[in-house]
């Protein structure tokens, strides 16, 4: 079988690695994706154990057209009752590049007729379309004269991992924190400290690699388990498989931030993931803050954008900067933000940049090496920062 498994801008590198690691062949790095082959064991294994995937689908069929007949005609060839069912229900999502086609509607109709008529013509009865609740998704993907036809075998984006039970104020995309964290490189052999947790996003992505807990554990339901070929059987295997590889190990996470309300909301996370042993969480502004061993990663995401008075930027960038140069030696220190200018008054020199999305913002994670001893100063002068 042919997949794709699509991703965050900057994070396809990332998910290659991982499908190596389940045993995916023919790997392929795309903008936004990454496309691979393997069996239906590979498909549940990848929505039960990706961490940077957004969602995995599955290639139904790939051909060209040169009118819009041909692609009625190419779709009602397909063998859709290996999906479905003439009491299921279906939706289509699609997105066209095509001088062939003026509305991006009118493909995904041509193709919702294809299915109906298909199913007339061999049972009598057609499946219903629902926008809002369907049981099977269909991405029909058309660029020039290139067709793909794919079925959505996660339906719920596989960000939305199960465990959240308070969503803050424009909090960070699990993907992306777990894709900060695999860049990173932290293993759990060192402390990890994130000092604006927000609702704790972070922090939870860090303990479930570090204790290597799937994410989907979390999840009740995949788009697959209503296909007519699901193996319930073959699911449960691989569920009871990797949840057998879960650790414990002696770790510890620090979560820390400024507002009353999002440690709270971190505090409730951690309990819906049960990783209170593991993640120590307390309300403390960065700048008071004392490093909870001589080494470890730190990584910040700072309020930006629309979280945050432009006025304040400045002082809280140079704020960060400061605590990090006189209260974090020999810690590696990641910062992901969509502000530039403002990441400048850090005022430290990054050893690397990676561009990155959070949502439609474009992101630098940077990088900053806090050398110890280097760096020390006899009598530091940390600048207050009152968000």
């Amino acid at each position: 079988m042919k997949f794709i498994a699509k991703t965050l801008y900057g994070l396809e590198n990332v998910l290659s690695e991982e499908l190596k690691s389940l045993g995916a062949a023919e790997i392929n790095v795309l903008n936004r994706a990454v496309s691979f082959t393997g069996d239906q064991q590979l498909l549940y294994r990848a929505n039960y154990c990706l961490r940077t995937a957004m969602s995995v689908l599955r290639i139904i069929s790939e051909f060209r057209i040169r009118s819009k007949d041909d692609l009625y005609r190419s779709c009602k060839r397909i063998g859709w009752d290996r999906f479905l069912s003439p009491e299921k229900t279906f939706s289509v999502v699609p997105v066209v590049n095509s001088p062939l086609f003026k509305h991006t509607g009118y493909a995904g109709l041509v193709l919702k007729d294809a299915v109906a008529d298909w199913f007339r013509d061999k049972t009598g009865t057609r499946p219903s379309v629902n926008s809002e609740n369907p049981d099977i998704v269909l991405n029909l993907h058309i660029s020039n004269d290139q067709v793909t036809v794919s079925a959505d075998s996660s339906v719920i984006p596989l960000y939305k991992r199960g465990w959240r039970t308070e969503q803050g104020f424009a909090p960070l995309n699990e993907v992306l924190a777990a894709g900060i964290v695999l860049i990173s490189g932290w293993d759990g052999n060192s402390v990890l400290v994130d000092p604006m947790c927000g609702s704790g996003t972070i922090p939870i992505e860090s303990a479930l690699i570090a204790c290597n807990i799937p994410p989907g554990k979390f999840r009740s339901f995949y788009g697959f388990q209503k296909w007519n070929d699901f193996n319930n059987d073959l699911f449960d295997g691989i569920k009871k498989e990797f949840d057998r590889k879960t650790t414990r190990p002696d770790l510890k996470i620090y979560a820390s931030d400024y507002s009353e309300i999002a440690v709270s909301q971190t505090q409730a996370n951690v309990g819906s993931a049960g990783l209170t042993d593991i993640i120590t969480v307390e309300r403390r502004n960065f700048r008071d803050l004392e490093a909870p061993d001589d080494n470890g990663v730190l990584i910040i995401n700072p309020p930006y954008g629309e979280r945050i008075k432009i006025s304040e930027t400045d002082n809280m960038y140079d704020m960060i900067g400061s605590t990090l140069k006189h209260k974090f030696e020999g810690y590696k220190a990641w910062i992901i933000s969509s502000d530039r200018e403002s990441l400048k008054k850090v005022g430290l020199k990054p050893s690397s940049r990676t561009t990155l999305f959070n949502g439609a913002l474009e992101c630098t994670l940077v990088k900053f090496d806090l050398y110890p001893g280097s760096l020390r100063k006899k009598s530091p002068k940390i600048q207050s920062y009152e968000p």
